[in-house]
């Protein structure tokens, strides 16, 4: 395709004007999160159905964490995040939602609070406010999007660009053949990550280990506002 001059620079003033757009959805986002306390984050596939034994662990390790006194952030959607924001309401909890606009897979579920549901255009400003507005991640199955905000959230407390938080993956079965090939690949062979890195996060197979590495990990450290 060829492209003139006058292509690109419509292209930049565009690209430019869209600042006011993301500026936009960072100042909603803080305003709103900034009222609601302490949460954790719950990241999972958008394709676990009601039956699967991981959204019934997502729903009862969000009840718990509710009846914790936490808040629940999940990605709004349904499958695992559906789970989370259900476990969040029959605990009695906050239950949010960050609502993303996809073309396939992405609709609202209805277990979010209404004053809690946030609408994003970007990624990147919907992961900004799961991170900053999170004292924890509870990381269940899932894809590429989940992958991306476990590591999000690791690479952020590795370089200490964060607090220190709790990460905890549920499910051996599915975790460890990833965490098997980061020892063996990234740590002994390459030496691409520290021992130290390791300990950034913990994998269990209960909601009741999940919520006791949490609860345990603020024995130690301040429940302290990172916003």
């Amino acid at each position: 395709m060829n492209r003139t001059r006058k292509d690109w620079t419509d292209i930049k003033t565009n690209d430019s004007w869209a600042i006011f757009k993301i500026m936009s959805e960072f100042v909603e986002g803080y305003e709103r999160m900034s009222k609601i306390g302490p949460c954790i984050s719950i990241f999972g596939s958008a394709r676990t159905k009601p039956e699967n034994k991981y959204y019934q662990l997502g729903v009862e390790v969000a009840q718990k964490l509710a009846l914790a006194g936490y808040g629940i952030i999940t990605g709004g959607g349904p499958g695992i995040m559906e789970a989370g924001n259900k476990g969040a309401q029959e605990g009695k909890g906050r239950s949010v939602g960050l609502n993303i606009d996809l073309p396939f897979e992405q609709n609202h579920n209805p277990y979010i609070d209404q004053e809690h549901n946030l609408e994003f255009d970007y990624f990147f400003v919907r992961k900004v406010i799961f991170v900053k507005y999170a004292q924890g991640f509870v990381i269940l199955p899932g894809g590429l999007g989940t992958l991306d905000e476990l590591f999000e959230a690791l690479t952020l407390i590795q370089t200490k660009k964060i607090n220190k938080r709790p990460v905890v993956l549920i499910g051996h079965s599915y975790w460890d053949g990833l965490i098997e090939w980061i020892k063996e690949q990234m740590l002994e062979q390459e030496a691409n990550v520290s021992p130290e890195d390791m300990n950034l996060f913990k994998i269990v197979d209960t909601a009741d280990e999940a919520v006791k590495y949490i609860e345990d990990f603020y024995k130690s450290h301040d429940l302290s506002p990172n916003f």
